[in-house]
């Protein structure tokens, strides 16, 4: 249709001489419960919601009252994730931190960690404390790549890191004395909750007992561990015994009344997602100062292409944020920021994203742009011994 993406707009977009600004993308958000249904916000530390006002239209009087449903770290995150789990179709370079060596991990642990779960992408301390074939992977030549390269030459980042780029990285945990190089996000997206009908709603309950056993009876606490307790008969420990009385509501048995502290879901007059992605920002990475135009366009257009997918792949659909915090889309646009006014472009299906994203994969590849990750088998890492000797010290294997 005419007024698709193509991979000809993306490059027009991303060249140095273009005076495009960039992509906006809206979307009017519905829960799964249907209109007005709660919503469960983020909560962060101390019970609290991310409160906040915003200005739903510059005509108001008065700015709104807002939830931030899920801020802009937690959007990147999904959005690796997407790509994470959809790699075969996307292509995106990996690399696996593989926990194998450690076989008492508890079973809620992963045993793998993807580049693309890493808190600060090529920044991120499990990769500096990893090795590769038994080397330190930051003294190997990838390593080393992948470490020292900045937004100026962000070679080894498209060979290994693309999402960095998108994203936003800081190289802050190698020392003062070392690399802190930083890299602002291109993309930026946020979940937002208008006119909250209350923001101190809490949770009350109580938890079941089929037997209800007395929580006034105490047991006897061994260590940490409960799967080992003694039912007090008297209130004292064996002779010599370390073990401490507690209550039984603290291992879980009798009726415990919740206290009221956990925040409750939301109800929301219109929930709305915002996605913009600056092509200024991107027009300030290049290959390095002997690059072509051509190669520098061609990258940032794969950047984009990769963006827009992980997009769709992420939010194209219903998804769930959290427990209590499932969304679907009922309406989107895109819009085209221009140098000679704002376009509505067509969003497309996943299906369009994705021939975008190979075109521009293709296209990149043929002039000369570093894809050395893309299409290969996940490199794999395993943790130095100082890391897990500190996953060990957290997780000791314990004695059945």
């Amino acid at each position: 249709m005419k007024n698709e993406l193509s991979l000809e707009l993306l490059l027009h977009g991303c060249a140095d001489s273009s005076f495009d600004d960039g992509i906006r993308i809206n979307a009017e958000l519905a829960p799964v419960g249907g209109a007005g249904s709660p919503v469960k916000p983020a909560v962060y530390e101390g019970g609290n919601y991310q409160l906040d006002s915003r200005w739903a239209s510059p005509t108001d009087e008065n700015p709104t009252p807002v939830i931030v449903i899920d801020n802009v770290p937690s959007q990147a995150n999904r959005l690796e994730d997407a790509l994470r789990r959809h790699r075969g179709s996307s292509l995106i370079p990996e690399l696996i931190l593989d926990f194998s060596c450690l076989t008492h991990l508890p079973a809620h642990l992963p045993r793998r960690l993807s580049s693309l779960q890493f808190p600060h992408r090529n920044g991120d301390a499990y990769l500096r404390d990893a090795t590769l074939d038994g080397r330190d992977f930051i003294k190997t030549e990838l390593g080393q790549s992948i470490f020292n390269a900045t937004a100026e030459t962000c070679g080894p980042l498209v060979a290994w890191f693309p999402q960095a780029l998108l994203y936003g990285f800081w190289q802050s945990h190698l020392g003062k004395k070392r690399q802190n190089t930083k890299h602002a996000r291109a993309w930026v997206s946020e979940i937002i909750g208008w006119r909250p009908a209350s923001t101190e709603t809490r949770v009350r309950g109580v938890k079941g007992d089929p037997l209800n056993l007395s929580v006034s009876e105490e047991f006897l606490a061994i260590g940490e561990d409960r799967t080992k307790w003694e039912f007090a008969e008297g209130g004292k420990p064996a002779k010599g015994g370390t073990a401490k009385k507690k209550k039984l509501s603290e291992i879980g048995h009798g009726q415990v009344p919740f206290t009221g502290a956990t925040l409750a879901a939301v109800s929301f007059a219109r929930i709305t997602q915002r996605a913009t992605l600056s092509f200024a920002q991107l027009r300030r990475i290049s290959l390095g100062p002997d690059s072509s135009d051509d190669s520098n366009t061609a990258m940032r257009a794969l950047l984009v292409a990769l963006a827009l997918y992980a997009q769709n792949l992420a939010f194209g659909r219903g998804f769930a944020l959290r427990s209590g915090a499932e969304l679907r889309p009922v309406e989107t646009s895109l819009t085209w920021l221009g140098a000679n006014g704002d376009e509505v472009r067509e969003t497309g299906d996943i299906d369009s994203a994705l021939a975008i994203l190979q075109s521009a994969r293709d296209h990149a590849k043929s002039v000369n742009v570093p894809l050395d990750g893309w299409k290969s088998d996940p490199v794999i890492l395993a943790p130095k011994q100082n890391l897990a000797k500190a996953i060990d010290s957290t997780w000791p294997e314990l004695a059945d």
